[in-house]
Parts: structure tokens; sequence; C-alpha cells
């Protein structure tokens, strides 16, 4: 197969410039291999040889904590090198600083003005061929220009069943994105087809989860922004609007409830049956993410139609989740029995099955200004410094490997595994909205150096080996959204620069006859035949606005967030007792200075160390 040759030929290519950069400096590349002789090939601290405590020179590099080396190992195996001068690892790769700089430190009103374009033109390519080809069913298979729906052969078929509910998932997820667009016709037209088409009467087995993010967050979203003319897009109210949309929200949310009941935690099931409930072979267990993702939805949908019921359950499932976080290291676990309480998968990490509980105890509080949801969002984010941080201290100064955050034991804080999943770019967002803006750049410049090789990010990207482990992309959102946030941060022109790459890499490689492609294969370029709805909700819509400095919502006097599925949301004084200015998440965030505007973000030596982390030269 012609892409395990490639695999093969980049690894003999590694090891060899690894051994020359060994017999040059006497390194290697620090997210590598092990090699004979206990030889750790480290492209880190070089002053780790100096050091007297072991442990204080591991802390920058994650590598040494995988593999167990320590300090005298280094000096023993090094030995013969001792009286060689030592050299900055970081001096490897300042060579031309200004080649960063002429890149990436200035984007034309020109060039903004024509990527908006380019933005728009990909999300209407898309959106009207899902019209034209695939509504009402839920989503558009864009290579065959065919609408799909449930899998009704096979029920099993999960990867398609637990999104798929025959609802018009696209066009619903979508509604919001066209007002974002400026498109309030279509908006109504869209609107008017979801009341007068959509029911929820189906025996369609789907997971709460995507029910609730994709189909519950877009219908409130949609409702809120017809009839609140204080919202950033103003009075785009629809006439004989009569709360349609919030109706549908209550009675899907109605729905759902089945999988609360019966359940010894609280912690719900996965999985209903829209018209019977939970399914009766239905498993007992369920991921962090899906159990504990459902409170800003569930919570706003409460607040709008004076019934507690819906925030009530959600705020349980959280608070039950968090009654069982590791008393040593304070984290939580990916995989939970919902009727024991005992975690099926230990693992702890920032991506798949964890990601949006982190997102939404911030959210949650932002939106309600309930101050117990933001005491659980301090206590995890130091839980996931102490223990998933990997690296140097800071993220612009200083020696050793960038930072990552890394999968663990939820019980030891132990490295599990060597890879990180692509929805784990969504966590540089989450630290602009927490202020966290300069460890948001470096994280955030670690992903884009993925995209940049592989013109796309594969599902898992194993760190050691430089290579995917997962090689798909279905057209995520999550770098993008980091990408929107940061540059809403600092308005630095490299952010332009990120998206600017992305839509041409989808251009380029995600584009048929109809739409947008899934990549099977972010090497060789092969596509599967599915358009997610999260492209035309998500990844479109962050695109648009990275380049659209006058939408609404960034003149809007009024504050807004998105859900973990992109859906617009007003911070309303009906959602809590105080104004967001009143409860800020953080007393001093960390702000980049005017002057760093429009230079680099990460500095320029940084920026080619990962560069070279993730194997572009």
């Amino acid at each position: 197969m012609q892409w395990r040759s490639i695999v093969v030929a980049l690894v003999v290519l590694r090891l060899t410039v690894s051994c020359l950069l060994w017999l040059a400096f006497g390194l290697g590349p620090s997210w590598g291999f092990n090699f004979p002789l206990n030889l750790n090939f480290n492209l880190h601290k070089i002053e780790l040889f100096k050091q007297d405590d072991g442990e204080s020179a591991k802390a920058n590099s994650w590598s040494q904590r995988l593999h167990g080396h320590g300090d005298a190992q280094c000096r023993t195996s090094c030995a013969n090198k001792e009286d060689s001068p030592k050299k900055s690892y970081l001096s490897l790769f300042e060579g031309d600083r200004d080649e960063y700089d002429r890149r990436y430190s200035s984007f034309p009103d020109t060039l903004k003005i024509k990527m908006k374009g380019m933005a728009k033109d990909m999300f209407y390519f898309g959106y009207d061929n899902y019209m034209k080809y695939a509504f009402p069913e839920d989503e558009l298979n864009p290579i065959d220009c065919q609408g799909r729906g449930p899998d009704v052969l096979n029920p099993s078929n999960i990867n398609i069943n637990d999104v798929l509910g025959n609802y018009s998932l696209t066009l619903i997820d979508t509604l919001d994105t066209l007002l974002v667009l400026g498109n309030v016709s279509e908006f109504h037209r869209a609107v008017k087809l979801v009341i007068d088409t959509v029911s929820f009467d189906k025996d369609s087995t789907v997971q709460v989860f995507e029910a609730n993010i994709r189909i519950l967050g877009s219908l409130i979203s949609a409702h809120i922004l017809l009839t609140d003319p204080k919202h950033p897009f103003g009075n785009v109210g629809l006439e004989d609007y009569d709360n349609e949309l919030l109706h549908l929200a209550h009675d899907l949310a109605v729905r759902l409830l089945p999988a609360f009941e019966n359940t010894s935690t609280g912690i719900p099931y996965p999985r209903v049956n829209l018209k019977s409930g939970v399914p009766p072979d239905s498993i007992n267990e369920t991921c962090t993410a899906g159990a504990g993702s459902l409170l800003v939805e569930f919570g706003i949908l409460s607040r709008l139609i004076g019934d507690s019921t819906f925030e009530w359950v959600a705020r349980r499932a959280v608070r039950a989740l968090w009654k069982l976080r590791s008393n040593e290291t304070g984290l939580l676990g990916n995989v939970v029995n919902i009727q024991t309480g005992q975690w099926v998968s230990k693992q702890s990490g920032l991506g798949a099955g964890m990601d949006s509980f982190y997102e939404y105890l911030l959210k949650s509080y932002i939106l309600f200004g309930e101050k117990e949801d933001y005491r659980m969002f301090q206590a995890s984010y130091e839980s996931i410094q102490n223990h998933l941080r990997r690296g140097r201290e800071s993220c612009n100064e200083g020696e050793g490997d960038p930072p990552l955050y890394v999968n663990v034991n939820m019980f030891n804080g132990q490295i599990m595994n060597t890879w990180i999943d692509s929805l784990q770019a969504f966590f540089p967002g989450l630290l602009v909205l927490n202020g966290d803006v300069e460890e948001a750049i470096c994280l955030h410049a670690f992903y884009y150096a993925i995209w940049k090789r592989f013109g796309a990010l594969p599902e898992r990207y194993n760190w050691q080996l430089q290579a995917p482990d997962v090689l798909f992309y279905p057209l995520r959102p999550e770098l993008v959204e980091s990408t929107y946030l940061l540059y809403q941060a600092t308005k630095n022109p490299f952010y332009l620069h990120v998206g600017m790459d992305i839509l041409e890499s989808l251009e380029k490689n995600a584009k048929v006859r109809c739409g947008y492609a899934t990549l099977h294969h972010v090497v060789d370029k092969s596509k599967e035949d599915r358009m997610e709805s999260f492209f035309l909700s998500e990844t479109c819509k962050y695109l648009y606005l990275l380049f659209d400095d006058d939408n609404p919502l960034h003149k809007s006097e009024n504050k807004y967030i998105f859900t973990t599925e992109g859906h617009v949301v007003p911070i309303d004084k009906r959602f809590r007792e105080k104004q967001w200015n009143d409860l800020s998440p953080c007393e001093k965030c960390d702000r980049i200075p005017e002057e760093r505007r429009y230079s680099l973000p990460l500095k320029s030596v940084y920026m080619r160390q990962i560069d070279h982390m993730v194997g572009l030269f």
C-alpha cells in the first residue's frame, strides 16, 4: 500500500536526521523513539545535563516522563560528550527568523474580503446542494448527490444512527448560520420548513448528546434570535411566529427525559428511542462528555419555559460525574457505568469522550452565573494543568518541549498512550474564554502545524511516532473555532493566515460534485461520501466570522457565546441573576499587549520547533 511505503520512508528519514543531530549536538528528536544504549533522543532542554535535580529537569520534557529516563541515565549514556561545548537546543531553530514574520505578519484587507467570500461560497455550495438533493433527509451524500437518513437495516450502526434521527438534521443545525451570513429571507424560509415538516414522533433511536447539541440547541438558538430584538442581528422576527421552534425544542427534550430515569447514579443512558424511550437492550455505559454536556441547552430551555425539570436532571448528571472524580488527582475518566458508578475507561484527557464536559462547566457559569459551575471548572482546570500538561512552563519563553496535553490514567496521572485526537483542538478556544491567551497561542500552534503537514487534522495523531494513528478527517470545526476565538482575542493577522490555509485545504482536498466530503485518509486524500451537519453549522460559520470584522456579532453591545455545536446564544439577564461583567471568570486575565498585535503570537524559534516536531522539516 502506497501510504505505508510513505510512512516507512518518513521513519527512515527521521532516523537519519536523528543520527546526524546526535553526532552534531548529542541530540535527537524529542517526540521520537527508544534507541539502544538507553540514548534518550530528546530535542529539549540541553541544560538538562547540568541540573542536579532530575525531576525538575524532566518537568520540561514529557518524552522523558513517558520512557522513565532519569538524569543519571543521560549522564551515563552521554558521558563521552560531557567535555564538548553545549549548545542550546533551540539554537537549532533560530535560522532565518524573518521567514515566519514575512509570511504571517500582515493580511491585506482585499485578501480578507476574498477569504470571506470564499467561506460564504463554501457554505452555500454545501447548503444549496443539501436542499436540492437531500432535504428532508438528515444529511447530504456529497459525492453521489443523494440524501442520507438513519441506517434502518443495521440498527447497530451507531456511527450513523446516533446522529441521524429522520428529522432534517442538516437544515435544523444550520438555522443560525444563515443569520450569521446575513440571509434573513432564507432563514425565514428554513424556519417555516422546520415548522411545517419536522416531527420528533419517530421510531428513531438517537444519542441523547447529539440530539441535544445539534437539534435542541439549534431550535433554542433560532427561537431566541427570532423573538429577541436586542440580539446582535436585530429584529428578524417572522410574521405570525407563535413560538413553534420553542415548542419543538420542548417536545424533543421531553422525549430525551427517559434517559435520566431508572439510573442508579443519575447519569443518563446514552441513547433513547424518540417514540418509546430507552431501548430494552441499552447499554449501561456512557462517556463523560455525553452525559455531562447537556446543561447549557437544558438549562436555557428550563428558563425559557419556566420548568426546572430539564436543568435539574442535567445538573444532577454533572454533579454525579463530579463525585466520581479521583481523590488523588481530581481527574475524571472517559467512560462510566451509569448503574454502578464504576469507571469503565480510566483514561483522562481533553479529547473525545471528555472535551465538552469541561467546556460546559465554564459556559454554564457564563450563562447562568451559578458559582458551583465555575468552582468545578477551576478545580478541573487545576487538575488538568497538574496531570495532563507536559512541556515547558511558559509558552513563549524558556527551553524545553512546547506545551502539550496528553492522555493519562485518572488515578495516578501516568501517560496511557502517545496520541491526541482532533477534538482536543477545541481547548485553545476554551483557554481564551478563561483568559489564558498565551497558553492558547502555544497549544493552537501545535495543531496548526499538524494541519500544515497533512492539509487536515487526522482523527488521532501519535506525537511520539509523528504519524496519524486514525487517518480520517470528517470536516471537524475545532481548530477553526480556536483560530477564530484567538483572532478575536488578539486581532493578530497570523490567525487570518491560519484560516486561509484551512479554507484552501478544504477547497483542494474535500470539495466534490455536490458538497464537501469527509477525508477517509489524510495522507492520500481519499474520501467518504458523507458531509456531517457540523460542517455547515460550525466549520463554515467560524471561517466566515474569522474574516468578517463587520459582522453584527462583532459590532453588538450585547454579549453572546457559542454552544459546543456553534449555535449563537446571547448572555441574557433572563438566564442569570447578575450581569456577565460582575461575574468575570478571571479576575486577572492573561492579555496580549497591543504592541504584539502585528508580531508573531508565538516566537518564530518556537514555531519552527513545533513544525519540526510534527515532521514538517
